[in-house]
């Protein structure tokens, strides 16, 4: 199977912009040969994600409602990394900023495109260790609850569709699978 570019891509225009998204618009030949339009949508920043574990296997998970989707969700605390800072040290910021912790190990747990059919999304995902309480300091557009919850039961809420926001499946999911490869 080829692994080259069957997209034959004619022009691109920037279709609407804001300081989080642009959205772009190709015009291409696709794969089979015919005219056709593409849509992108490239993020101003990489997606970062915490893990944090404590010393007796308990998660921290925050809580808050999602404007696209319209519902409350449980996530690990995660948000955005501009280009150009290392993703460990928008992953601190972030864990601080959200649940107040503060740990003294991170190891990353792994990478990923959450959207690629549509997006260029990069995420990377981190583990948190040795953690330390403090106060949270969400930004203004945040308004979270924290939970702290063992991993077991942050897992049976994965398998059972209570948390589906990707970043958070993926490191669940991560863990979960590092835990029993022991």
């Amino acid at each position: 199977m080829s692994q080259g570019n069957p997209w034959k891509t004619l022009s691109q225009s920037v279709v609407y912009e804001n300081a989080w998204i642009q959205v772009q618009e190709d015009k291409v030949l696709r794969p089979d040969g015919k005219p056709g339009i593409y849509g992108i949508v490239s993020y101003k920043n990489k997606a970062v994600g915490v893990l944090p574990i404590d010393r007796e296997g308990n998660v921290y998970l925050v809580g808050q409602f999602r404007y696209p989707l319209g519902f409350y969700s449980w996530e690990i605390p995660e948000g955005g990394c501009p280009f150009g800072e290392d993703t460990l040290s928008a992953a601190v910021r972030e864990l601080k900023e959200e649940t107040g912790l503060s740990a003294g190990h991170y190891e990353v747990l792994g990478r990923a495109h959450l959207s690629n059919s549509v997006s260029d999304e990069e995420a990377v995902f981190y583990l948190a260790t040795d953690l330390t309480e403090g106060l949270p300091q969400p930004e203004g557009t945040e308004s979270l609850a924290i939970r702290r919850l063992p991993f077991t039961e942050a897992l049976a809420m994965v398998q059972q569709g209570e948390i589906t926001d990707a970043l958070s499946v993926l490191a669940i999911q991560s863990y979960a699978l590092k835990l029993r490869q022991g």
